[in-house]
């Protein structure tokens, strides 16, 4: 991208991450264009007619600039029987919350049809996660007029996302809550790269613009990935206490309580490495396998019912490390202090 049309996108150097599971919704990425930031909507765990419906949405509310965010597919877990009984070990946490436990079936999050529903539309920004579109979808978005980012975690990542033409590369550091971006869902070394280290790995490879992400919480935080080469930078937790977020209220509230004092990276839920608020199911559920989404679509009723009763052990409680500095104030708010 060029300088003049990265100045268009981002008026302030902050992007709020598409937080899927409802918190990125349309309100909080219309907020976030009102105050001259850019929103994504994530467009994991929805149907395409949906997630046409919070473009249009979006659209209606706000002028600025938006970007959506897509799950690019991966492959079936190669041990089966392993999900299949990690699976069957939930059924009691299922009966506690009075939720069930589903099979653990794979699917590609409708891939096809998502990809065809926002190039229709064409959002100024498209971002990708788990993954790296082919060179086609890459060049389809770009001639639609559509930039295209790419969630990396290590300098061979970037390198596969350039060689696809990605505009801009959204660089997650280890620090980052929920889900980790890898192309890979395996324990392969050189996927915990601190924030700072991998923005300076990934321009050590490419010059492809950067956009950092993981555990940004403060204006100090947003200089220092600024000074690291960053263009901007991608906020998720900082904003999940909002008013504008569609963060469950029980999730909202363990961000404050004290008695969450850490995070921890876990499987348990999904299948997938996530970092949330340590809690009594992810200390129960160390040993899940790698097996996403067989455990993500499997553990759908138990969050569900966990949600609604707010047993907040048996919820996923996304959080970055910086989680204790986020604030119940607007959007707005939020993308000032940051952007100060």
């Amino acid at each position: 991208m060029t300088v003049h049309e990265l100045r268009d996108l981002f008026r302030l150097p902050v992007a709020v991450a598409p937080m899927a599971g409802g918190p990125s919704n349309p309100a909080l990425v219309a907020a976030a264009a009102e105050a001259g930031a850019i929103g994504f909507l994530a467009g994991g765990y929805k149907t395409a007619s949906a997630l046409a419906a919070e473009i249009a949405e979006v659209r209606a509310a706000t002028a600025g600039p938006f970007g959506v965010n897509l799950f690019v597919p991966g492959e079936p877990s190669p041990e089966p029987e392993r999900v299949v009984a990690y699976v069957a070990s939930l059924a009691e946490d299922a009966r506690a919350a009075g939720g069930t436990v589903g099979g653990p079936v794979w699917d590609d999050d409708g891939w096809a049809d998502k990809l065809a529903a926002v190039l229709a539309a064409a959002p100024p920004l498209v971002s990708f996660t788990f993954g790296c579109p082919s060179a086609e979808v890459v060049a389809g978005f770009r001639a639609a007029g559509t930039a295209v980012a790419v969630t990396v975690t290590s300098p061979a990542e970037a390198q596969a996302a350039t060689a696809a033409g990605a505009d801009l590369l959204c660089a997650q550091g280890i620090e980052a809550g929920a889900h980790r971006g890898t192309f890979s869902n395996s324990d392969s070394p050189g996927q915990d790269y601190g924030l700072l280290s991998l923005i300076g790995e990934v321009a050590r490879v490419t010059g492809v613009p950067q956009i950092a992400a993981g555990g940004i919480v403060s204006p100090a935080q947003v200089r220092a990935v600024l000074a690291a080469g960053a263009v901007a930078a991608q906020c998720g937790t900082a904003f999940l206490r909002c008013p504008e977020s569609g963060a469950h209220a029980a999730h909202k509230a363990a961000l404050a309580s004290p008695r969450f004092t850490v995070t921890a990276i876990t499987r348990a839920f999904s299948g997938r490495p996530a970092r949330g608020l340590l809690n009594r199911f992810m200390l129960d559920h160390a040993d899940a396998p790698a097996a996403y989404p067989e455990i993500n679509n499997a553990t759908r009723g138990l969050r569900a019912a966990a949600a609604k009763a707010g047993d907040i052990d048996r919820m996923s409680l996304w959080a970055g490390q910086g989680f204790r500095s986020a604030t119940d104030r607007p959007a707005a708010e939020v993308i000032e202090m940051l952007a100060r």
